[in-house]
């Protein structure tokens, strides 16, 4: 099978593609620049295009001989996203209703079950697109996965700096919500059955445990052997607490703020809409998929890759010199906040 991957230099697609290459597919790896294959470690198997999903003319020739599309497009990182993505969403959705391709896949995120106005914008930006996407042919496929634990993954690395830096954690009351995270390795896994099986509509990623999301921190804190203690915070509005994640961390802010923000429902699997594999094994607790999102042993698609954001690694530096983690921590962020004050060079 052919499969064009839009958006394939982010971090699942940047898993996806060498994934799909294992699985015998031929690939398509399409971003808005033309992805350098020796960054992100790809070979002459991959043909790397530039397609920019808000132009027409470029999603038509790349769907060419493409049999099947995997959409992994997000703005999350600027403030216009609902409508960068909406824009997207309806160009390709359109090209590919007029085009050979048998199957779309786009991994959308888990939403809650609440009325649509009170979901968060990302949520509701996530389901509009998908809605759009759904309906450009009979084969298409929405993968609704929340948290994704894995090194790199925005998620788990937001849980993972938070986790790290402070020693003692304040936590709103309204953030016990319930999430059903999943690893990125059954992520991968849940694309081929969408690609390779007759599933189709919204389907929900999630492993085996519902946690709180303090629960994770603890889960990372653990495997890390971090002592912490979580302290409840009574009173603690939304905003102030996106504000403060965003500044400490090294994620981008309007992708902090965003995610924050959908923080306060519970973010679970529907029952009877959930996805189990048929083969390859159980999918991954939150413990072990912690473990190997913290272990060196599981580079390369599980790990963090060379072509991951920067924000997402470690600087050698601060590897070697002799402080706490939460110390590390702290030099990491200053580092990371004094590099946005250098000039360009």
């Amino acid at each position: 099978m052919k499969v064009l991957v839009l958006g394939a230099t982010g971090y699942i697609g940047s898993r996806l593609v060498p994934h799909l290459l294992e699985h015998d597919h031929r690939v398509v790896a399409a971003s808005s620049s033309v992805p350098d294959l020796g960054r992100f470690g790809w070979d002459e198997r991959v043909e790397a295009i530039r397609c920019d999903v808000t132009d027409p003319e470029a999603v038509d020739a790349a769907l060419v001989g493409v049999d099947a599309v995997v959409y992994l497009v997000h703005s999350l990182d600027r403030t216009d996203f609902t409508d960068r993505d909406r824009w997207g969403a309806e160009v390709v959705a359109a090209a590919v209703a007029d085009s050979d391709v048998r199957r779309l896949v786009y991994l959308s995120g888990l939403v809650p079950d609440v009325p649509e106005e009170e979901l968060s914008a990302h949520i509701a930006s996530r389901l509009e697109v998908e809605r759009i996407l759904l309906d450009s042919c009979d084969g298409a496929v929405a993968l609704r996965a929340g948290v994704v634990v894995g090194a790199g993954s925005t998620s788990f690395e937001i849980v993972r700096q938070v986790a790290t830096l402070f020693l003692v954690q304040p936590v709103p009351t309204w953030m016990q919500s319930s999430v059903q995270p999943v690893a990125v390795s059954d992520v991968l896994r849940a694309f081929d059955a969408a690609l390779d099986g007759d599933v189709t509509g919204a389907i929900d990623l999630g492993g085996p445990d519902v946690v709180a999301y303090p629960d994770l921190m603890r889960a990372f804190a653990r495997e890390s052997g971090l002592p912490r203690v979580s302290v409840p915070v009574p009173i603690a509005p939304e905003a102030l607490v996106g504000l403060a994640t965003a500044l400490a961390t090294t994620a981008p802010f309007h992708t902090v703020t965003a995610l924050v923000e959908s923080l306060r429902h519970d973010m679970v699997c529907r029952r009877d809409h959930t996805w189990r594999p048929a083969s390859g094994g159980p999918l991954l607790g939150v413990e072990e998929a912690v473990r190997r999102a913290s272990t060196a042993q599981y580079a390369g698609p599980e790990g963090a890759l060379p072509s991951d954001p920067g924000w997402t690694r470690h600087h050698r530096l601060l590897d070697v010199v002799p402080l706490p983690a939460s110390g590390k921590a702290a030099a990491r962020l200053a580092l990371h906040r004094l590099r946005g004050f250098l000039p360009d060079t």
